[in-house]
């Protein structure tokens, strides 16, 4: 339904595959293989002090400005704060290994389609931003480890770990 407020623009918006739909939590960058054990025991310890819980998806945004976006996402409400911890959690866990902290404050959103400029058309995305939908809710149970890498037909992500929430492993 949100594709379809924008599928005669003449723009070029690169919409994120629904397989590819994700709540990011934290992006690490440039990763040595190396590091991915150490990172896999910090989100297990991280995953198992935080339970379940509970958010919803129910409303659409962009990122930085509309009349020139170049992030559309979707909004996530609910129980905000324990993702909040997980995201401080995780933060804390990463500074420690020496990545960089986040320069701004956590936001949670899902991306849909990024656009790139420079580009002939900037979409006019009002419609998309009026746009109206019922409320999705969904429990966050786990969080997972992804590596993306970026090629020509898109983002190609591998799964390197899944950690469940308020278990060990």
């Amino acid at each position: 339904m949100l594709y379809s407020t924008l599928e005669d623009s003449p723009s070029n918006i690169n919409w994120v595959k629904n397989e590819h739909l994700h709540l990011t939590i934290k992006f690490l960058g440039n990763t040595p293989e190396s590091l991915f054990d150490e990172i896999k025991g910090e989100l297990v310890q991280v995953a198992s002090s935080i339970r379940p819980f509970d958010l919803c998806i129910d409303k659409t945004g962009c990122f930085p400005l509309p009349e020139r976006p170049r992030v559309l996402w979707l909004g996530i409400s609910g129980h905000i704060s324990p993702l909040q911890n997980l995201f401080v959690n995780i933060e804390k866990k990463m500074e420690n290994m020496g990545f960089a902290p986040e320069r701004e404050e956590y936001f949670p959103h899902i991306t849909l389609a990024r656009v790139k400029y420079p580009q002939k058309f900037t979409p006019d995305i009002s419609t998309f931003l009026k746009s109206s939908y019922d409320p999705i809710d969904f429990t966050v149970d786990r969080v997972q480890f992804l590596s993306s890498e970026l090629l020509p037909s898109g983002t190609l992500y591998t799964l390197l770990g899944s950690f469940p929430l308020g278990e060990t492993l």
